[in-house]
């Protein structure tokens, strides 16, 4: 039978994220700890600079960079909006009011606040993604349930989207399909903040 073109896509996607997903697992406790430490010195370089007055951020979980902690560090720097998933996989938005405001839910750690709607993510300044890879066009891999890729449609055209990686998941070309979203920048631990999209030879 032969695939069609997003068939093969959506595929290769498949492929990568295994790739990616396999080797964070394989991380080292104390490997990933030093990389969130770097990750997080990255980014609140950027927050320094570009003083922003609303966050919209996430709570890392697992292997995923950046570290469980990374909300309570964004949230000295801001107003800190953190993502509620619904039930057809969009998200909500709800203000972050410390550690013991947030609760296990589908898939991730969310805030028991109001919930302040879909649209809430335009007020932010400053939005930081999970990312399982970007290239360098600036094309993102999450997970495959577009939670993001129809979040980020409701960003505003003058705030930053920056995804947090491990070193090595900022490759040069991923496979994309239209409606894939793009972010402005990733930090890693080595290069901390790397703007995108990078000309082809780096």
């Amino acid at each position: 039978m032969l695939h069609t073109m997003g068939q093969s896509t959506a595929a290769e996607k498949t492929a990568v994220r295994g790739t990616v997903l396999a080797a964070r697992r394989s991380l080292p406790a104390a490997v990933r700890d030093q990389a969130a430490v770097r990750v997080q010195a990255g980014l609140l370089a950027l927050v320094r600079a570009t003083r922003p007055e609303v966050i919209a951020g996430y709570v890392p979980l697992g292997s995923e960079p950046g570290g469980a902690d990374l909300p309570e560090v964004l949230a000295a720097h801001g107003r800190l909006l953190l993502p509620v998933l619904r039930t057809d996989l969009d998200l909500d938005w709800a203000y972050y009011a410390g550690p013991d405001s947030l609760r296990a839910g589908p898939g991730l750690r969310e805030p028991r606040g109001p919930r302040l709607g879909r649209s809430a993510i335009s007020q932010a300044d400053l939005v930081v993604v999970p990312a399982v890879a970007v290239d360098q066009a600036g094309v993102r891999l999450g997970r495959g349930g577009g939670s993001y890729d129809r979040a980020l449609t409701r960003v505003r055209s003058d705030a930053l989207v920056v995804a947090l990686l491990y070193d090595g998941e900022l490759v040069a070309a991923l496979p994309a399909e239209p409606h894939d979203a793009r972010v402005d920048a990733v930090v890693s631990p080595s290069a901390g903040l790397t703007r995108l999209p990078m000309s082809p030879s780096g």
